[in-house]
């Protein structure tokens, strides 16, 4: 439900709640998850009490995401893979349209020439999605019995401004983005989705159950929130 308070924009999310919460999504909209008993007043009260760190929320978010920047597929451009950035080398005699070999990523440039950029960009993608499922398959496995919960299938796939999501059966779902991200990153959005698991809000017991699990999961999730922006093709 779109609500606007004052001059801010926002999207209410009524749920079984005790309190209500703001956020700045990764989309940089701004998110209010409050009491189904509330009433729509009193929920733009909260907003226009908050309005100061709302507005420079978004300043921030705007900061941040100004290091977002399409990178030309060139000779030499730089592509990261579990936190470390490889140059792209195009190679004539290759027999698949991408792959990661002796710290190069290479592309083929027939398949280039044949198929243009988005099927290369196409590719990269591909190339994450495949080999995201064996990343965060064994990550989950480590991690899942320190949390002490269940879960379902794990899937790598295109999740909009979501790093990950937990779905019906303990279902997990994971942004083919993230695997750009440090292997200590990623470790810490599979930590917290499988907490997700126990708790659905961002409530105190949440992160401090993230915390028992990931003691120094802070420092990960800063340089996921400054990087983030820059996870991109």
């Amino acid at each position: 439900m779109k609500m606007c308070a004052q001059d801010i924009e926002f999207t209410l999310i009524r749920s079984d709640r005790k309190t209500a919460d703001i956020v700045i999504e990764r989309s940089g909209d701004v998110v209010v998850r409050a009491p189904a008993g509330i009433d729509d007043e009193k929920v733009r009260e909260v907003v226009a009490d908050r309005a100061l760190w709302v507005h420079r929320s978004l300043a921030e978010w705007e900061d941040l995401n100004s290091s977002r920047r399409h990178r030309p597929l060139v000779q030499g451009q730089g592509f990261a893979y579990l936190g470390r950035s490889y140059r792209l080398k195009f190679v004539a005699d290759a027999d698949v349209p991408l792959r990661l070999k002796n710290g190069r990523w290479e592309l083929s440039e027939a398949f280039v020439a044949r198929e243009g950029e988005a099927a290369a960009r196409k590719a990269f993608r591909d190339f994450y999605l495949a080999k995201g499922f064996q990343v965060f398959a064994e990550r989950v496995a480590r991690f899942t019995p320190l949390v002490g919960v269940e879960t379902g299938e794990v899937s790598v796939k295109e999740l909009g401004y979501h790093w990950a999501s937990c779905g019906v059966g303990g279902a997990l779902n994971f942004h083919w983005k993230s695997l750009m991200a440090p292997q200590t990153v990623i470790d810490y959005i599979v930590v917290h989705e499988l907490c997700h698991l126990r708790y659905r809000d961002h409530s105190d017991a949440f992160w401090n159950e993230v915390d028992k699990v990931m003691p120094r999961y802070r420092e990960r999730k800063e340089w996921l929130r400054v990087n983030g922006a820059a996870l991109d093709l």
